[in-house]
């Protein structure tokens, strides 16, 4: 594994660790983390749990969303550190036994994804909104998945695999 350089603040000192415990897809973590480490870049470079994708970085596209204690979050735009004893979900823990969830299923069911780069974000934002109780009609869906870009247009298919 190649090796991480040190962390610098603005003024060019090393930036300070954090020491932060979560657990993530049923598993908990323990790490020490510079303090501005984002959950997204916490899943993807000290987790290597590369489902949760960087898509705008700005919180704009939903690409990152994952679910913390059950609310769907961008990722890109939470400081891991600020998550201490939180339960994070991640695209990879929503199967189960093998199994896939029922809107994992339901995405290929309905052909809900074009090249894939925001499916992960789209599913895990859906498994929140629809435990939320607030997946009701297909335009409260549309409505509430608004922060989930598609850039290849799939929002019909989407919108039909969490009906």
């Amino acid at each position: 594994m190649p090796e991480r350089k040190q962390s610098m603040d603005i003024a060019g000192h090393p930036a300070s660790s954090i020491s932060v415990a979560l657990t993530v897809n049923g598993t908990r973590h323990a790490l020490s983390l510079d303090s501005r480490t984002s959950l997204l870049d916490l899943l993807r470079e000290h987790l290597d749990l590369t489902g949760t994708k960087k898509g705008c970085d700005h919180g704009q596209c939903g690409a990152c969303t994952v679910l913390v204690d059950g609310r769907r979050i961008n990722s890109c735009l939470t400081f891991a550190v600020m998550l201490d004893g939180a339960n994070i979900t991640t695209v990879e823990g929503l199967a189960k036994d093998g199994k896939l969830h029922p809107l994992q299923q339901a995405f290929i069911d309905h052909d809900a994804f074009q090249c894939g780069y925001c499916t992960s974000g789209q599913i895990c934002s859906g498994v929140g909104l629809i435990a939320e109780g607030k997946a009701n009609t297909a335009d409260e869906i549309r409505e509430l998945m608004s922060g989930n870009i598609c850039r290849r247009g799939a929002y019909a298919n989407i919108v039909a695999a969490i009906q």
